[in-house]
């Protein structure tokens, strides 16, 4: 069977990664409530007032309040007298991140990780383990989860220096028999060296990989601070010129005004291919889950004003699971279709 130009264009398209980039805001609009134990999310301006680190930043004697916390590292950094609080600081982060937990009932995470497929990946910025926890319960997945990278390490992942494969902390790497080692944090300072950490430098290297094929990209909570350039610039190095990413999408999910965001990622949006939503819960993922790719090119190449089908938000799992077995069944009769041919 002979197949079109603009067919084979759209297989093309609808098979490429959808890229989602994860910041602190995320963990902040999945629980704004705080986590199981009420235990709140910080973002980097109210960092010092969430986790219990005053005490130590007392002992340096620099000015924190008010302030925020990758200015505040930055400082600490530049001081070579502060090496055993930076240590104290960053074993007291770690253990404030470690005990993090999901509530029992669905959240973002969640939903988030049910939206997407194998082909698709999660790279995150934060150092909580929820998006691990998330990617555990939500067993209906097996082997078809999104990728996820942790781009400043994270307190549940774990990796095999020997073998450099990824896993989680406390389990055991398939191929050497080895524990994985814990990841480090890479804390905020204008210059990050992400080559120097392996686990990490896999990360950028693959979502660079993700990044150059992705037909659309989705900033979920990331403010592009100017403190971290060095991400920034990886980012845009991998994207390439905006004038050349002349069909894909650029989706912002995010509370700022839509101004001060297109400002932020204007390196990154080719004119008018962008949305934002203020709401996870009004976002492509959401509406069109597992099939972002197909309702892309049905609404904005083919011109079809397709109807949203957007996942049931207040279920418990039972029912969420339920529904997205319908389109796991469909993807299993797709594969098995293509697979003979037909």
């Amino acid at each position: 069977m002979e197949i079109s130009a603009a067919d084979e264009v759209q297989q093309i398209t609808i098979h490429r990664p959808h890229v989602v980039i994860l910041g602190a805001g995320a963990s902040r609009a999945a629980m704004p409530d705080g986590d199981r134990f009420g235990q709140k999310l910080p973002l980097m301006h109210d960092f010092t007032n969430i986790v219990p680190v005053t005490n130590i930043l007392r002992q340096s004697g620099i000015q924190y309040q008010n302030r925020n916390f990758e200015d505040i590292y930055t400082e600490l950094v530049n001081d070579s007298t502060t090496s055993t609080l930076r240590e104290q600081l960053e074993n007291k982060i770690y253990s404030y991140f470690e005990a993090l937990r999901l509530p029992d009932e669905p959240t973002i995470y969640d939903h988030l990780i049910l939206s997407l497929r194998s082909k698709d990946v999660i790279a995150t910025f934060n150092w909580d383990p929820f998006l691990i926890q998330a990617a555990r319960r939500n067993h209906i997945l097996k082997d078809r989860l999104p990728l996820i990278l942790f781009l400043h390490g994270n307190v549940m992942a774990g990796y095999c220096a020997i073998d450099q494969v990824h896993g989680v902390k406390g389990c055991i790497c398939s191929r050497c028999g080895r524990p994985f080692s814990a990841s480090k944090l890479l804390y905020p300072i204008a210059e990050k060296n992400y080559h120097l950490d392996p686990m990490i430098a896999d990360s950028w290297t693959a979502l660079e990989k993700a990044l150059r094929s992705a037909f659309m990209v989705s900033i979920f909570g990331y403010r592009a601070p100017t403190s971290d350039q060095s991400a920034m610039d990886l980012l845009k190095k991998a994207w390439g010129r905006w004038e050349e990413r002349e069909l894909e999408q650029i989706e912002i999910i995010d509370k700022r005004e839509e101004n001060d965001l297109l400002d932020a990622w204007s390196d990154f949006i080719h004119t008018h291919h962008y949305e934002v939503y203020k709401d996870f819960y009004e976002s492509w993922i959401v509406n069109h889950p597992r099939r972002t790719g197909e309702a892309w090119w049905n609404q904005y190449m083919e011109s079809l004003y397709i109807e949203d089908n957007p996942l049931p938000s207040d279920t418990p799992f039972p029912l969420l699971w339920q529904w997205f077995k319908s389109l796991l069944d469909a993807e299993n009769y797709a594969k098995t279709m293509n697979d003979k041919g037909l």
